[in-house]
């Protein structure tokens, strides 16, 4: 059951009450960016935050590993009229033919990394991609969130679309396992069914900081939510930013 397949062609009906608006604003003002900037976003889903940073007037390139959701997001960007590129890659094999000015990972990519490994892996790589002073942001569901999923099963009835979705928690292995079952109507009246397994890593706040920091970045700050309040325990998202070094030693 691999993640975002067919899901990816009902991911936005779903997510419609999210407010991607917001969320850009806020990841424009963490990165401080200057006008026409070269950006890369990490785990870019359908595209919604990288079109409205094309939007924006950034240069921008989308990556994510489900092809699916690639497709998705090049056909959005020829609705929506704006010029953005997009890639099919691992975030733990990311690599760029050309340095940018800012990487960012919106709405959990991060905790698709399942062990420190490919974190530092991930890390590294956006390091290498960045140019000297260049930015790194990202949010993660903090550990007070996937554990309180612990066991719970959340669903929604729709006209077109029933899911059901239910959570496994691992605290030996930090990961919460969500396994989501979908009943698509089709135009017989008849439904389709499919399943998906979406597994989430509950990342320390300080392991995500020391990765920074060993990837060779600097000033790296955690925030509570879209705040510029320092990170707390009992937070359920925290977003982080730190800086490549205007003079630094690239990461191997």
């Amino acid at each position: 059951m691999t993640a975002y397949r067919q899901f990816a062609a009902l991911y936005d009906r779903l997510m419609d009450d999210v407010d991607y608006n917001a969320w850009a604003a806020h990841y424009f003002r963490l990165m401080g960016l200057a006008p026409g900037e070269r950006v890369a976003e990490l785990g870019c889903g359908t595209g919604e935050m990288t079109l409205r940073f094309a939007k924006a007037g950034y240069s921008i390139l989308g990556t994510d590993l489900s092809p699916e959701m690639i497709a998705v997001a090049q056909e959005k960007a020829r609705a929506w009229g704006v010029r953005a590129d997009f890639a099919v890659q691992d975030m733990a094999r990311f690599a760029l033919p050309r340095r940018v000015g800012a990487v960012f990972c919106a709405c959990d990519g991060v905790n698709y990394l399942k062990d420190l490994g490919k974190v530092r892996r991930c890390f590294s790589r956006v390091f290498d991609a960045l140019r000297p002073g260049g930015v790194f942001a990202f949010d993660v569901s903090a550990p007070h969130k996937l554990r309180g999923m612990a066991g719970q099963m959340y669903g929604e009835d729709r006209e077109d679309v029933t899911y059901l979705w239910m959570n496994a928690w691992s605290e030996e292995e930090r990961l919460l396992s969500m396994d989501l079952t979908f009943f698509v109507r089709q135009e017989n009246g008849l439904y389709r069914r499919f399943e998906e397994r979406h597994v989430q890593r509950a990342h320390e706040v300080n392991e995500l900081l020391c990765a920074l920091g060993e990837a060779g970045f600097a000033d790296a700050a955690a925030f509570s939510g879209m705040t510029e309040e320092a990170w707390r325990p009992e937070d359920d998202r925290v977003h982080f930013v730190a800086r490549k070094p205007q003079a630094s030693v690239d990461a191997g």
